[in-house]
């Protein structure tokens, strides 16, 4: 009964934390009308009737109590931009209903999340072609192509520096190792804010605003947290494997390199997915240290689509939503062991 009790709590947590991401998803694939409904639409739907003889997809205006009725707009695209739909009364049996995704709303999403506008990718009209307008369309592929680039680059910093000073702490011993080590500590409590004024500061003097390096370049210089959890993870290897390649002419180097390293993959893998999960979400750092739109992350480039053409788009703001957040959510799946495996022996030795 104990157990069965605690499966049923652990089924209503992941139900509770599921349900934001569930809720995403599902106004992502709806028609903008959909997405603020009271009562709420759960799934995306198309509603069909006849107008003017002929069986199309309508929009459900309001409901007529005393007759039990529908007004209805005749739903289409390209008819919307001329103001020539049609409407009409359908009684509330004569409306069909159907569950209906909008897969096209990530497509749409995509386009104009880079600047197009919502004519532009439906195809309503042609494509701006002026020197300006082509400044202005940044294509979801650089957003995407300029994340990688921060988050790889600084995954290769991050795990790098910080095996590295985390080896200097936990193998080698030296006079005032453990004060230095409670210092490094200590920045952890500084906070970012703290930081962004001298920090843009030097970036402006050497010339790297409005450039990427300033979210990657710092990862090769350590941070305390990482830090800490490789040194930790450092001092569970047992230190005889390091005497006995000492003893063998092995420098400190080879240690590192040829023995530590290779027996400490999972806390690497930790550390990686944590810079990158970072790296990803980063809104802060883009939004300080980036001016031009070809080099925004997508963080940044989501934060500025949600207030571009006068309003949100709802359905299209959750689609490129869900296209930013997925592929974490697949990449933790898909190393979810690795990280469970570097987390849980990571700590056992004081």
């Amino acid at each position: 009964m104990k157990r069965l009790l605690t499966y049923a709590l652990l089924l209503a947590g992941s139900v509770i934390f599921l349900f934001p991401l569930a809720w995403l998803i599902l106004t992502s694939l709806k028609p903008i009308e959909q997405t603020m409904t009271m009562p709420p639409t759960w799934l995306p739907r198309g509603y069909y009737a006849d107008v003017n003889g002929q069986r199309v997809e309508v929009t459900r205006d309001y409901l007529i109590p005393v007759s039990n009725a529908w007004h209805v707009t005749e739903r289409s695209a390209t008819k919307i931009r001329t103001r020539q739909l049609a409407s009409t009364i359908v009684p509330a049996d004569e409306l069909e209903t159907r569950i209906e995704p909008r897969w096209d709303n990530y497509r749409l999403a995509l386009a104009t999340m880079g600047g197009q506008s919502i004519e532009e990718a439906e195809g309503t009209i042609a494509k701006r072609e002026t020197a300006k307008s082509r400044d202005a369309t940044v294509s979801f592929w650089t957003f995407l192509r300029n994340t990688l680039l921060v988050g790889l680059l600084g995954v290769i910093g991050t795990v790098f520096s910080n095996a590295l000073i985390a080896y200097g702490f936990a193998k080698i011993r030296w006079r005032g190792r453990d004060a230095v080590f409670a210092l490094t500590l200590a920045t952890m409590m500084v906070p970012f804010p703290v930081l962004m004024v001298p920090l843009y500061g030097v970036f402006k003097t050497l010339g790297w605003i409005g450039t990427l390096q300033p979210l990657w370049v710092p990862a090769f210089f350590g941070s305390a947290f990482n830090i800490f959890l490789m040194r930790q993870f450092f001092r569970t290897i047992p230190e005889e494997l390091s005497e006995a390649a000492r003893i063998d002419g092995c420098s400190e180097w080879g240690i590192f390199w040829r023995i530590i390293l290779p027996l400490s993959k999972p806390v690497l893998a930790v550390v990686a997915l944590f810079h990158f999960l970072f790296a990803w979400n980063d809104f802060m750092g883009p939004l300080l240290f980036l001016t031009r739109k070809h080099t925004f992350t997508l963080a940044l480039a989501l934060q500025n689509y949600q207030s571009q053409q006068g309003g949100v788009q709802w359905h299209h703001l959750m689609a490129a939503s869900a296209v930013v957040v997925i592929p974490i959510i697949l990449l933790f799946f898909f190393t979810q062991k690795t990280f469970i495996k570097g987390i849980a022996t990571t700590g056992i030795k004081g």
